[in-house]
C-alpha cells in the first residue's frame, strides 16, 4: 500500500520541504509516502467556486491510482494519534493506495469532499498549509512507528 499527501499549494519554505522528505524517507518499504504539491489556481477575477473547481481538476488528476481519499478539513473526525494508527491498520487490511488531501486557501471543492473515505482534521487551531504537510507526514510516521512497535512513539 502506498501513501500519498496530496497538497494544493507551492513554494513551500526549504524547512518544511526537509522536514517532508525527512519522514517520507524513514518509511518502510511497503508503506512508502509521496508528497505531491498540485498548483494551486491564480486567484484573479475569479470566484470561490470557480477556484475550486479548477483546483478540483488538478486534485482529481493527481489522485489517479489512489483507492482511498482521506480529505484534511477543519470540520472534520478529530483523532488521536492512537485512532489514526487504528484507521490505517484498518486501511492496511483493506488495501488499496491511499491519499490524503489538503486543500488551498479556499479549501476543497464539495463534490470531492463528497468521494472521499473519510475527512479528518490534524487540530483545531488554524494551521499554515505548510505546516500540515509537514504534521500529516509526521503523523503518519509516528502511525507506522506504533504498528511496528517502534520507540519512536511513546504513551504516557
Amino acid at each position: 500500500m502506498k501513501l500519498g499527501v496530496l497538497a494544493v499549494g507551492h513554494k513551500l519554505p526549504e524547512w518544511v520541504a526537509r522536514g517532508c522528505a525527512e519522514y517520507v524517507k524513514r518509511m518502510p518499504r511497503e508503506l512508502p509516502l509521496v508528497v505531491v504539491e498540485v498548483k494551486p489556481e491564480a486567484r484573479g477575477s475569479r470566484t470561490r467556486e470557480q477556484l475550486l473547481a479548477a483546483e478540483k481538476t488538478r486534485l482529481q488528476a493527481a489522485l489517479s491510482g489512489f483507492a482511498r481519499i482521506i480529505v484534511l478539513d477543519e470540520r472534520g473526525a478529530d483523532l488521536t494519534t492512537l485512532q489514526l494508527v487504528q484507521r490505517l491498520e484498518d486501511w492496511m487490511r483493506e488495501g488499496g493506495d491511499t491519499a490524503f488531501v489538503i486543500g488551498g486557501a479556499d479549501g476543497i471543492d464539495a463534490s470531492l469532499k463528497q468521494q472521499a473515505g473519510d475527512i479528518i482534521r490534524l487540530s483545531s487551531l488554524t494551521l499554515p498549509h505548510a505546516m500540515t504537510r509537514l504534521i500529516l507526514c509526521e503523523q503518519l510516521y509516528r502511525a507506522v512507528s506504533v504498528i511496528r512497535n517502534h520507540p519512536y512513539h511513546r504513551e504516557g
